[in-house]
């Protein structure tokens, strides 16, 4: 879940601020605070942009480690472990639009 300071930081990198509770306050005299509005469009924006790359969560961890991945790419080659290690979790979670 995509929470308000992180569509702040978006926003506004670097700018300082504190949040208590619902209240923002301010401390950056250089760059203005976002309104809500622009707050709550980019975190609308920012959760999209998670969701999407779902299929990235669920392959990293189902992918085996990067030692038995080198492994298998040392005992039985690039092509075999493409085959039997990548492709299997690629089609079990595929890129979206593919």
């Amino acid at each position: 879940m995509i929470k308000k300071s992180d569509a702040l930081l978006s926003l506004r990198p670097n700018s300082e601020f504190v949040i208590r509770g619902e209240t923002i306050e301010w401390l950056d005299a250089k760059n203005s605070q976002p309104t809500e509005s622009e707050i709550q469009a980019e975190i609308t924006r920012l959760q999209a942009k998670y969701d999407a790359n779902e299929y990235q969560r669920q392959r990293a961890r189902e992918y085996p480690s990067w030692q038995k991945q080198l492994e298998k790419i040392y005992d039985d080659g690039i092509d075999a472990w493409k085959t039997e290690m990548v492709d299997p979790i690629k089609a079990k979670y595929p890129k979206p639009g593919e």
